[in-house]
């Protein structure tokens, strides 16, 4: 128990040096990340996982490698779709690309608080009543299910119930203020359009906990392995957004990938009474879903762009 106290100490202090490096030292000043830079954050997020994967392995053994493993994969696939609503808030409000790392740093800073306490609740109802489990898997399958069904809906920010609430508590400013959250106009504390951008995010990601938790917890139920896979691949998802920005529109077929995730974690829940599937063989069809559809898109997609460019000649 000590030893647990000791690691969950430890992680803490990384990630919060993770931090303070990350916007006090290598992004303290605004500017527009390139797709190189976030190549490399990526690179460096991505192995920082593994190092700590390797860590699991040593302390718990490997059945909990695996356990970090699948779940940092599943909650890294499902993270990509955060990216088309990222780019279309950013798009609306007109976000400079510069100003963009900061607005994601704290709303990654916003998620790591309100999806602790997901997945402590989440973990306490899974404990204290089993049946809800089945309930999670039926919902996983049922969202799984409509997303190919889908269409695009028309993104209106002003109709978002919280910003709507804080633009009542607080007045907001219609004026660029540059990197600025907040600012004093005529002795009067003003918000910033910056500031209703991050308000979105973070009810952006609030709504893709809903399905990102309960799908990791069907793969394990330990608060520990729940958590500090979601916190590796939260602090990833800014690299991968800038990394992954200008081409994400490619992955035509992404969408149909993650409903198939969810679909097959959902399912996975609703049998464990059953029969319950090992984590390796989860990890390994997680990672076929996942792949499949990306390297179909990039390969369909291609022959379309070749086909444009005969008619063209």
């Amino acid at each position: 128990m000590l030893e647990k106290s000791i690691i969950w100490i430890a992680f803490g202090l990384f990630v919060a040096i993770m931090l303070v490096l990350d916007l006090f030292v290598f992004h303290k000043k605004s500017h527009e990340i390139k797709i190189k830079e976030a190549l490399i954050w990526s690179a460096i997020w991505i192995s920082l996982a593994l190092l700590f994967n390797y860590g699991i392995y040593l302390w718990f053994g490997k059945v909990k490698a695996l356990e970090f493993l699948t779940a940092y994969v599943i909650e890294k696939s499902l993270s990509i779709d955060n990216l088309f609503v990222f780019i279309m808030i950013f798009g609306y409000f007109q976000v400079k690309p510069q100003y963009q790392h900061k607005i994601l740093f704290w709303g990654i800073l916003g998620a790591l608080v309100l999806r602790a306490i997901f997945i402590m609740a989440g973990i306490s109802l899974i404990h204290n009543f089993h049946w809800i489990i089945y309930v999670f898997g039926a919902f996983l399958i049922y969202t799984g299910a409509k997303i190919p069904f889908e269409k695009d809906k028309e993104f209106e920010p002003e109709k978002n119930p919280l910003v709507r609430l804080f633009k009542k508590l607080m007045p907001v400013s219609n004026q660029d203020h540059g990197d600025r959250l907040f600012v004093s106009l005529n002795a009067k504390t003003f918000a910033t359009p910056l500031f209703i951008t991050l308000i979105i995010i973070e009810f952006s990601d609030l709504i893709f906990a809903v399905d990102s938790i309960p799908a990791v917890l069907a793969i394990s139920d330990d608060t520990f392995i729940v958590y500090t896979s979601n916190v590796f691949a939260i602090l990833g998802l800014r690299s991968l957004y800038f990394a992954l920005a200008g081409i994400v529109k490619y992955f035509r077929f992404l969408k149909y990938g993650i409903a198939a995730i969810l679909i097959f974690v959902g399912a996975k829940m609703c049998i464990s009474g059953i029969y319950k599937i090992p984590v390796g063989w989860s990890l390994l069809t997680i990672l076929g879903l996942l792949v499949f559809p990306v390297i179909a898109s990039i390969a369909i997609t291609e022959k379309i762009e070749t086909g444009q460019m005969e008619e063209m000649k």
